[in-house]
């Protein structure tokens, strides 16, 4: 594929994530949204006729034989994904899941066994690896060779999730669905393999209170997981060295202070992450990087294995539910 060829791009899913990734791919040069599809079609069309796009199909094998896309962009519910995303690798495409990529670790196999067997290219939607501030953060730390202490916050309410009508397994798979925001932390900013877990105050199904859970990386990074369930937190990461610290609250946001300061130095977020859903228009950037063959920090489906299977590890009752 030479970098002046046209890439067309297929939209699954007619809710608000699959608007946005329409227009962060439809802003990208040499890149057109020309079909989409989903299980209400009035919306699909909706969204067609807002953005142009040529094709409203009944299916994803109508949508790959009308649009010959190069990449599809799977925006559909976390109990679908599994299905769909394998309907969608029988097709001669790249595909884009948003996130959790499966209601577990189990399913994000299942999606990487098939992906490796038809022989296709996948990627995961973790758009905040692409924030301006994480990428500002992750350029001003690469040159310090201290240890690393990443502190994240979480903050989850199942009861909460219910009530929203997310149906009773979506809700029990919470932390897959909405922890894995900020668990991707500290395999963004932490060095090196995740060598142990240890979980301080374990997680109870959403009863307790409060969870720590403390995060050891090859490298000697060290981070530290706390979830406050039914009560009011931040979303919140810190990344602290000997030589300097940087915090993103809210994640959008960030600001650093280095040795010897008492201020902390605010980083101006870039203009695509306010006229864009943060981070989007710089991970399609990415992804269309990686379908010409350029250098990209696309997340594939099996780095994002990693931080599913790191959300299990923090996350489970008991020893033996890591086997089970």
């Amino acid at each position: 594929m030479g970098v002046n060829d046209v890439i067309n791009v297929a939209i699954i899913g007619a809710g608000a994530m699959a608007r946005e990734h329409i227009r962060a791919f439809a802003s990208v040069p040499a890149v057109k949204v020309n079909g989409i599809h989903s299980r209400t079609r009035a919306k699909a069309a909706a969204l067609a006729a807002e953005f142009e796009i040529a094709h409203v199909c009944d299916s994803v094998a109508d949508l790959y034989a009308r649009t010959r896309a190069d990449l599809v962009v799977v925006t559909v519910s976390e109990a679908a994904l599994l299905s769909v995303g394998v309907a969608c690798m029988a097709h001669e495409w790249a595909l884009l899941l948003e996130k959790p990529p499966g209601m577990n670790p189990h399913e994000t196999r299942e999606l990487i066994h098939a992906a490796h067997t038809e022989n296709r290219r996948a990627y995961v939607g973790l758009n905040r690896r692409f924030y301006s501030v994480t990428q500002a953060a992750l350029a001003d730390l690469a040159p310090n060779d201290g240890v690393r202490f990443i502190h994240v916050q979480d903050q989850q309410n199942l009861a909460a999730a219910a009530a929203q009508g997310f149906p009773p397994e979506v809700v029990a798979a919470w932390m897959y669905k909405n922890s894995i925001h900020l668990v991707d932390y500290f395999l963004t900013f932490g060095r090196g393999d995740v060598i142990d877990v240890q979980r301080i105050l374990p997680y109870r199904g959403g009863t307790a209170p409060i969870m720590l859970a403390r995060v050891l990386f090859s490298s000697g990074d060290h981070g530290l997981y706390e979830g406050v369930w039914d009560g009011p937190a931040p979303w919140a990461v810190s990344i602290s060295t000997p030589a300097m610290r940087w915090e993103l609250r809210p994640l959008e946001e960030a600001t650093f202070q280095r040795r010897g300061e008492r201020a902390r130095h605010p980083v101006q977020a870039h203009a695509d992450d306010v006229q864009f859903k943060a981070g989007f228009r710089a991970q399609a950037q990415q992804v269309i990087a990686a379908l010409r063959g350029e250098p990209s920090q696309a997340v594939t489906l099996e780095r994002a294995l990693a931080t599913m299977t790191l959300i299990e590890q923090i996350f489970a009752d008991d020893v033996d539910d890591l086997n089970a």
